[in-house]
């Protein structure tokens, strides 16, 4: 038997209402490298995540920014690191700085034929130029100690070390970090691995209300942070963004003294390279960049997507890279080939035109020559008598 109209209206509404009301109750969380948790009954979500990376051997930074969406006037960010981080504000140059010197270079391709937008009837596209396409007992510490605890523009940052991953759950919960049960589960096999954690509670650049009673919210590009750490590995946290609940995208910029690979694709899509060069500070007027690198480096661009981020299985490791192979894009400008101002096409056209006109001309020319003979003979027509 058919459900009326308006019962079958009326059940799209009910089912509509029961989902904002569960969104309610379950806050939403996102994250990027590391953890993103927004304040309670808001959502948040990692729009994009770039970071650039400096290692040599001994030492790693990350600079990282984000960009969300959302409603949420406050969050709370979760980042595992291998040693001990000092943590300091970043500067938003440095990515400006930085895809500038990695965007295409522009070059002139011709072509012969005329295209549509052509008289008498441009284009173009993007082509890779060598390079992949590339991806407790007595004395024993505390289960959770406070490194320290400081504030950074907007942001407030709790450095922490943990042997037990519940105990570093109730800290950050007792501390105003409330955590989805998902997300303290993938913390653990980083306390398993003795790391240390960055715990940063974010807020609007500007603070307070808008005068009207309402919060101002995250959204856009916040600031980025830097964060500095001995490490003897070159290695990207990624594990937890497989709590993400909407698709990621990472844009990532290594400077290391080698070109560098990751090991793996780590359950998204291929690493693509976008750029391969060195970079010598004092090379082009770029202050941030050069800042970051300190000496001459291996500047190597990678952009992954995660369509799937809960297919994500571990952090990226990277390796150096066989050689170090140069490699840039090249955006190509299509243009109609002229010499002169004058279509190239038009000339040719017109010449071999010319040539067959000219050909056509003689031959009809030799043709009335050889009939004249064969009726004159070899001396053709007899000359006129006068007289």
């Amino acid at each position: 038997m058919a459900w009326p109209g308006w019962r079958r209206t009326w059940l799209v509404v009910l089912a509509l209402v029961t989902f904002q009301l569960g969104s309610l109750v379950w806050p939403a969380y996102a994250c990027g490298c590391g953890g993103l948790v927004p304040g309670r009954n808001t959502t948040m979500a990692v729009e994009r995540e770039t970071s650039v990376v400096r290692w040599d051997g001994r030492t790693e930074e990350i600079v990282m920014s984000l960009t969300v969406g959302g409603d949420a006037h406050e969050a709370a960010w979760i980042m595992p690191v291998p040693n001990r981080a000092t943590v300091r504000l970043g500067d938003r140059a440095l990515f400006d700085e930085v895809r500038e010197l990695t965007a295409p270079v522009r070059r002139t391709r011709h072509y012969f034929w005329p295209r549509p937008g052509d008289w008498p009837f441009d284009d173009r596209k993007i082509e890779y130029l060598g390079g992949p396409r590339d991806g407790a007992g007595a004395g024993a510490p505390p289960r959770v100690g406070v490194v320290s605890r400081e504030r950074l523009g907007p942001f407030d940052v709790a450095r922490l070390t943990a042997t037990d991953p519940d105990a570093l759950r109730d800290w950050l919960e007792a501390h105003g970090f409330e955590l989805p049960d998902r997300l303290a589960e993938g913390l653990k096999p980083y306390v398993r691995a003795k790391w240390e954690y960055v715990a940063v509670r974010l807020a609007p650049a500007v603070a307070g209300d808008k005068g009207d009673g309402a919060k101002e919210v995250l959204g856009g590009t916040l600031d980025p942070l830097r964060l500095t750490f001995d490490s003897s590995r070159l290695v990207y946290p990624m594990r937890l963004s497989r709590l993400a609940k909407t698709p990621q995208a990472l844009e990532l910029y290594v400077l290391a003294p080698h070109r560098m690979e990751p090991r793996g694709d780590i359950g998204g899509g291929a690493p693509r390279v976008t750029y391969a060069g060195w970079f010598t500070p004092g090379q082009a007027p770029l202050g941030e960049l050069a800042e970051v690198a300190g000496r001459r480096m291996f500047l190597t661009g990678f952009q992954q997507s995660f369509v799937r981020p809960e297919l994500i299985d571990g952090d990226h490791e990277f390796r150096r890279a066989a050689e170090d192979t140069t490699f840039q894009r090249v955006t190509y400008d299509h243009e109609l080939l002229r010499v002169g101002g004058v279509p190239a096409w038009l000339l040719t056209v017109g010449g071999v035109l010319l040539v067959l006109v000219a050909a056509a001309f003689w031959a009809l020319k030799a043709g009335r020559r050889r009939r004249a003979e064969r009726y004159w003979g070899p001396g053709g027509p007899p000359a006129p008598r006068l007289g």
